[in-house]
């Protein structure tokens, strides 16, 4: 019996040791990394290091997003993005084009730097990515400018649902900026960035068909009402786009 007894014990304890051992999922490293951000869990800020020794990509770009708001630690928070993005995970890619755009205390602003960064994000189709670098190739920010590709480039976001990029492409295409000048297309876009609740495209689109136009007769009503979305999703919304 003691035999018997002894032989589970020993079993249980080799399995919790394999448990320990074992990576944890992408979502559990996201989970801990929110709790040591909002909540300053030393524990979880620990966990985090522990997972990022280990080269575990996510948990790198987890203790990268804690560092980025304590200025002594930015640039940590910078290699730290960057062998995360080396390791293959996209979001710190993008997050590492962020920093070296903008640049922060203690990080000069390196566009340069950043464009190969949203590049290989927006590669692996991150919608904020292809935006960022799109606009950076539009307005020649640190690469040279480029209507056309900036425009595949804003497509491309906008395919993947950016409302921002699904706006912009409705002036390109109204303009004929690096692409062939097409209303109809200007018009979709437009549409499409107001159905994804984007104020300036409602606010425009009201404009447009309290008007009237080619491709749509006057419109009080709608206008109207268009008019008002654009108001409380520009005031409930701030900070979403």
């Amino acid at each position: 019996m003691r035999t018997l007894t002894a032989a589970l014990l020993s079993s249980v304890l080799l399995f919790g040791c394999q448990m320990q051992h074992e990576k944890p999922t992408s979502a559990q490293i996201e989970v801990i990394g929110m709790k040591a951000k909002q909540e300053a869990d030393a524990h979880a800020e620990r966990k985090l290091i522990a997972w990022s020794e280990q080269n575990l990509p996510v948990a790198q770009r987890e203790l990268a997003i804690l560092y980025q708001s304590r200025p002594e630690q930015r640039a940590d928070a910078l290699k730290l993005f960057e062998q995360a993005a080396r390791g293959g995970d996209v979001e710190a890619a993008f997050q590492l084009g962020e920093m070296l755009r903008v640049g922060v205390l203690g990080v000069p602003a390196a566009p340069v730097a950043a464009a190969p960064w949203y590049a290989l994000a927006a590669q692996h189709q991150h919608a904020k990515a292809a935006l960022a670098l799109g606009l950076m190739v539009k307005n020649g920010n640190g690469v040279p400018r480029d209507a056309a590709r900036a425009a595949r480039l804003l497509t491309q976001a906008a395919e993947l649902g950016n409302a921002h990029a699904m706006f912009l492409l409705s002036n390109i295409y109204r303009s004929g900026e690096g692409v062939a000048q097409d209303t109809a297309k200007a018009r979709t876009w437009l549409e499409e960035a107001a159905e994804h609740e984007y104020p300036p495209a409602l606010q425009e689109l009201a404009m447009t068909v309290q008007l009237g136009d080619a491709l749509s007769a006057r419109d009080e009503r709608r206008a109207g009402e268009l008019m008002k979305e654009a108001s409380e999703h520009r005031r409930n919304n701030w900070n979403r786009f």
